[in-house]
Parts: C-alpha cells; sequence; structure tokens
C-alpha cells in the first residue's frame, strides 16, 4: 500500500489499550474522515488514497507524486500567519493541490479560501522564472454541510471578466464539496465514506485500509495520543479562560460535566465543542 503503513493481521500492533482511557477510546472509535486529526493520517503518503479522492472530485484520471498531511506554509512576512494544511499534494504536472475538511462555518470562510490559493502560489516560483511558468492550484473544502445551499455536490469558484462574462483563466482554483450529497454515484458514496466511523462499512478500499489501520490496528496508539494531547491544550486554555469568564455559557457547562466526571467529563466535553466548531 502506498500510505506507509501495514496490516498486523487484525491486532493492533501490540498496543496496550490500558495505556488510554475509556473515554479517549471512545473518542477515537468514534472519528471520522471529516476529523482532520484522522483525515491528514491516512491521506499522509497515502498516493493511492488521494488518487482516487481527486479523480471522484475532479472526474478525471489524476497521477499524484506526493501526498503530505499537517503541511505547513509559512508567510514570507515575519509578522505573517502561517496555515497549516490537511492535505499538501502534488499532481505529476506540478500543480498543488490543498485538501481541506470542516465541520463548522467558521472554517469554510471564503476568504480562509482565498487566503489558502495565495500561499500556494507564493512558493511555485523561483527567482528568475517567468510568470507564465506558474502551475495552476487547487484549494478544496471538503465542507460537512452545504456551503452555499443550493443543493449541488460540487461548487467551483471561477474568476470572471465582469464587462464580457469571459474565464479570467488564471489557474487558480477554489472548490466546495457539498458533504450532504448523498448521491449513488461515487461522489455520493465517497462522502458517505468520510462520515462513516466504522472501517468496515466503507466503500472505498483505498480509505477503509488507512482508518481501519488507524482506528483498529498499529496506528491506533498514534491516533490515542493525538486526542489526548489535543484535549490538554484545550483543557489548559478552558481552565484559564474560567478564571476570567466564570458566567459564560461555556465555563457553566464546563463546571456542570467536571461536577459529574471531573477529569473524563472534561475531556468529553472539549472534544464536543471542537467538533461544534
Amino acid at each position: 500500500m502506498s500510505g506507509g503503513f501495514e496490516k498486523t493481521d487484525g491486532e493492533t500492533g501490540g498496543v496496550k489499550k490500558g495505556r488510554f482511557s475509556k473515554e479517549v477510546v471512545e473518542i477515537v472509535s468514534g472519528l471520522t474522515l471529516f476529523d482532520d486529526d484522522l483525515m491528514s493520517r491516512v491521506f499522509d503518503n497515502n498516493i493511492e488514497a488521494t488518487e482516487l479522492l481527486l479523480r471522484i472530485i475532479f472526474k478525471r484520471q489524476i497521477k499524484v507524486v506526493k501526498a503530505r498531511g499537517q503541511e505547513e506554509i509559512h508567510s514570507y512576512d515575519i509578522d505573517g500567519r502561517t496555515i497549516r494544511l490537511d492535505i499538501m499534494a502534488v499532481d505529476s504536472d506540478g500543480k498543488k493541490i490543498d485538501i481541506e475538511v470542516q465541520t463548522g462555518e467558521k472554517g469554510s470562510e471564503v476568504k480562509r479560501a482565498r487566503y489558502h490559493s495565495s500561499m500556494l502560489d507564493s512558493g511555485m516560483l523561483k527567482k528568475g522564472q517567468d510568470f507564465s511558468e506558474i502551475r495552476d492550484s487547487y484549494v478544496i473544502f471538503i465542507y460537512k454541510h452545504d456551503k452555499f445551499h443550493a443543493g449541488l455536490p460540487v461548487y467551483h469558484i471561477n474568476r470572471y471578466v465582469g464587462e464580457t462574462g469571459e474565464m479570467f483563466e488564471d489557474g487558480s482554483n477554489i472548490i466546495y464539496v457539498n458533504g450532504t450529497y448523498a448521491g449513488d454515484d461515487d461522489l455520493g458514496k465517497l462522502l458517505a465514506d468520510f462520515m462513516q466511523p466504522d472501517a468496515s462499512k466503507i466503500n472505498f478500499k483505498e480509505l477503509a485500509d488507512g482508518v481501519r489501520y488507524f482506528k483498529e490496528e498499529g496506528g491506533w496508539e498514534n491516533m490515542c495520543e493525538a486526542v489526548e494531547k489535543y484535549a490538554e491544550k484545550k483543557s489548559e486554555i478552558a481552565e484559564r479562560t474560567c478564571i476570567f469568564l466564570l458566567e459564560t455559557p461555556l465555563c457553566c457547562n464546563w463546571r456542570r460535566v467536571q461536577k459529574k466526571q471531573p477529569r473524563s467529563g472534561l475531556l468529553g466535553f472539549l472534544i464536543i465543542c471542537r467538533a461544534r466548531g
């Protein structure tokens, strides 16, 4: 398999499940490809899965030569904002493709798409290269909801000449995929797979193998550790915030959860907050 992970004959690679709390294990069990921590791991160095996803979205064959999860692009301005891409892919023609999964409205902000697009472009040309040599770029948001509420499976964002209506073909492409689409075609099956926590029920083998590895086999421990680290970080932030904002709805809910389950309850509450975007 091109994803860089191997099966372990149904075992969890010697992982000691007692290392992690019951709640962490349950959270990992419920993760889907709409959770970027899982998605970026499944697609990292997984050429087959990345080609599958792009073939379905683009409706054409594509040869991927690189697929990296959690790839950072740094601003050339010392105070500029760095971005971390869920998946950075490059095809055989040098086109750069940013693939993002989003569950909340804030993460799918249209100006975020603009910024990601500009950051992809910023490192394409070396000193002395002509502008005509810049490769096409794609920013793809696989959004859990219907971003534009038109019921369409995919939305292509293009530039036009306002006065003539002609396409302004600069090679910059932004695509929003409607996660609610449930058609009986490959895209509908793909999106169903993104919603599915059970690897045995995933349609495409390229995705099922990766999900199974990180949720049931050798990558399971790595996934649990990622959930724990995320929860610990958010817990520290929440506790500091609550010192100053004791009467906010978030802190009131947090205190109610704490009374019932002081440690694991807070962990679960933070994960729920994260899922709600």
